[in-house]
C-alpha cells in the first residue's frame, strides 16, 4: 500500500500559521483548564479563513467558497455528533471553524493526521495528569478529573500540525 500524501502548500502555512498558533493554543489551554472552548477563540478561528484565504489562495473564488461550504458541512456533522453524545459542542464549532484551513488538503492524510492526533494527546494528557510537577503547576485544571478528554487539545494539535507538514520535504 503506498501512501503518496499531498501536503499543504507553502504559502498556505506560511500565511495562516502565525494567526492559527495563538487560537489552537488558546484552545487546548482553555479546554484541559475548564473542559470549555471559548466562543472567542471559535469566532477568531471561523475569521481566519474569510480574511486570510485572499493571501493563501489569491484569485481563487471557488476554493473561498468551499471553504465556507465545507465549515457548513463540519458544523452540521458537530452538531448531530454533540446531539448523540460524541462530543462537546465547543469542540463541533471549533472543528467547524478550522475546516477550511484543510479545504485543499488530502482527505487521507487529514484522516490520518486526525487519528494520530486524537490518539497522541490522549496520551499526552494521562501522561502530563501522572506527572506530580504538572499537576501541581496546574492543581484547578479541571480536565484531570473530567471523566470526559479534552478533545480541544487533540484539533489544536491537527490544525498546527496540519500547516508545519507544508515545511516537510516533499517527494
Amino acid at each position: 500500500m503506498d501512501l503518496n500524501f499531498t501536503f499543504p502548500q507553502m504559502r498556505e502555512a506560511l500565511v495562516f500559521l502565525p494567526f492559527v498558533l495563538p487560537i489552537a493554543i488558546w484552545v487546548a489551554w482553555s479546554d484541559m483548564a475548564r473542559m470549555k472552548i471559548p466562543n472567542k477563540a471559535v469566532m477568531a478561528m471561523a475569521a481566519l479563513w474569510p480574511l486570510l484565504c485572499w493571501i493563501a489562495f489569491p484569485w481563487d473564488w471557488q476554493l473561498w467558497l468551499w471553504g465556507f461550504g465545507l465549515m457548513g458541512i463540519v458544523l452540521l456533522a458537530g452538531f448531530i455528533g454533540n446531539a448523540a453524545g460524541l462530543f462537546g459542542a465547543g469542540d463541533a464549532k471549533f472543528a467547524a471553524a478550522m475546516a477550511p484551513v484543510f479545504v485543499y488538503g488530502d482527505p487521507m492524510f487529514i484522516a490520518a493526521l486526525y487519528a494520530f492526533c486524537s490518539i497522541g494527546a490522549f496520551a499526552v494528557h494521562r501522561g502530563m495528569k501522572q506527572v506530580p510537577a504538572i499537576r501541581r503547576a496546574t492543581p484547578d485544571w479541571k480536565s484531570w478529573t473530567h471523566n470526559k478528554f479534552p478533545m480541544g487539545l487533540a484539533l489544536a494539535s491537527m490544525v498546527v500540525i496540519y500547516l508545519l507538514a507544508a515545511f516537510l520535504p516533499q517527494g
